[in-house]
């Protein structure tokens, strides 16, 4: 494994300890600033508002400078935020920190991906963005409770502090272990790397959004994260109100659902490098139907514990293969592969929005698992199309004709 898809998830893992860690430390910044819940909670939601933003805005503004260059900044980026939020006298300046360190996360994660696949011989790309991933799904399992450890322990600050220091190793291991020119330009026949050509320009970057397939992907991509987290962001209540659960028990079920996540990620990596549309419908089936399941079987302790798992496992399965996708229809267009974060952050969005509007309802705390398992469904025919319509067309992209070809490259 080339040492620098090691600092690239090293950079991911401090990524996500800064998106997940927040939630162990609510209480503990809402009295420190002497703030409401509902106030403390913009430092989850104004995290998860940047992070769409940036995602796209700062893809499109470094669309011509060198990708390795791009990411030791997005990383310097990421430093500063964490270091204001560690510093911070006063709630304002705390949530700024939270929004300077978000606008670095889809950046990062998308162009990232581009570097990562370029590392490797071509039948290895999905695996190699699922190395990235790997620390950020590392850090969901470690996130919270490495938080609340350190939190209680040291204080809040303390945690921040260690997500400053995480970020600095990162931006040094970039630095010094992604070859310079990484992901920037097609490697000469031979050589087996798979990096696609770069698309240059802001001008290309967006014509890179003519392809319908780039447009299925991304809609497969918020329809199936917008299902799991419509599922998962109700999952506690699910849990002690129909599982029979302790309060005390989620922290170590929402751990194996992390567990899931690490093991989906892996596996997914490994079947897209086989079979990349393949296993992506059979990830999302495999996704919709636990959740139904799920819904069924909630009131059992022991199948509750099996189906988060597959929850999980199921969930990010399909994260390699879609970044990969949506980038070899953009013809390497890094903010193309900005866009599946965004879109990620979107469908999380709609899925909590439409998971408590089925609560509200009145239809249960298993209510959002059988949303969510419509939703995913939905993606899994988006997903089926996209393949039906890849397998007819001779080229990756019919929607782009030769001199849109030429100017993107």
């Amino acid at each position: 494994m080339p040492s620098g898809l090691v600092a690239l998830a090293l950079g991911g893992f401090g990524i996500g300890l800064t998106e997940f860690l927040i939630a162990g430390l609510l209480p503990q910044v809402a009295s420190s600033f002497a703030v409401s819940e509902a106030a403390a909670g913009w430092l989850i939601s104004g995290y998860a508002l940047s992070v769409a933003v940036g995602a796209i805005a700062l893809t499109a503004a470094t669309a011509r400078l060198p990708r390795k260059r791009v990411l030791v900044g997005l990383v310097a980026l990421f430093v500063i935020g964490n270091l204001l939020s560690a510093l911070a006298p006063s709630y304002p300046v705390m949530l700024l920190g939270r929004i300077v360190a978000a606008l670095c996360h889809g950046s990062f994660f998308g162009i990232g991906s581009l570097v990562a696949r370029s590392l490797v011989p071509p039948e290895r790309k999905s695996r190699a963005v699922a190395v990235m991933f790997a620390g950020l799904t590392l850090a969901n399992v470690l996130g919270v409770p490495f938080g609340a450890l350190v939190g209680e322990r040291w204080g809040w600050r303390a945690a921040f502090w260690a997500v400053t220091a995480i970020g600095v190793l990162a931006l040094a291991g970039i630095a010094a272990l992604v070859p310079d020119g990484a992901g920037e330009t097609r490697p000469p026949a031979g050589t087996g790397h798979s990096d696609p050509p770069p698309a240059d320009g802001l001008r290309a970057q967006f014509r890179a959004f003519r392809s319908w397939q780039v447009w299925l992907t991304l809609t497969a991509t918020a329809l199936s994260y917008g299902g799991m987290f419509g599922a998962f962001s109700y999952i506690a209540y699910t849990f002690t109100e129909v599982g029979g659960f302790s309060a005390s028990d989620v922290a170590w079920l929402l751990m194996v659902y992390g567990v899931g996540l690490v093991g989906g990620n892996l596996v997914g990596g490994r079947a897209a490098d086989r079979d990349r549309d393949r296993a992506l419908v059979l990830a999302l089936l495999g996704l919709a139907v636990t959740l139904a399941v799920f819904g069924l079987l909630a009131g059992s302790a022991t199948a509750s514990v099996v189906l988060v798992f597959l929850m999980g496992l199921f969930g990010f399965a399909s994260v390699p293969g879609m970044i990969t996708r949506v980038t070899d229809f953009a013809h390497g267009a890094a903010l193309a592969a900005s866009a599946n974060v965004s879109a990620s952050n979107i469908g999380n969005a709609l899925g909590a929005w439409l998971g408590g509007l089925a609560i509200a309802a009145g239809l249960g705390y298993t209510a959002p698992l059988y949303v969510g398992a419509g939703i995913v469904l939905i993606s899994v025919i988006v997903m089926a199309v996209a393949a039906r319509q890849a397998q007819t067309n001779r080229s990756p992209d019919e929607s782009l004709d030769e001199g849109d070809i030429g100017e993107i490259r």
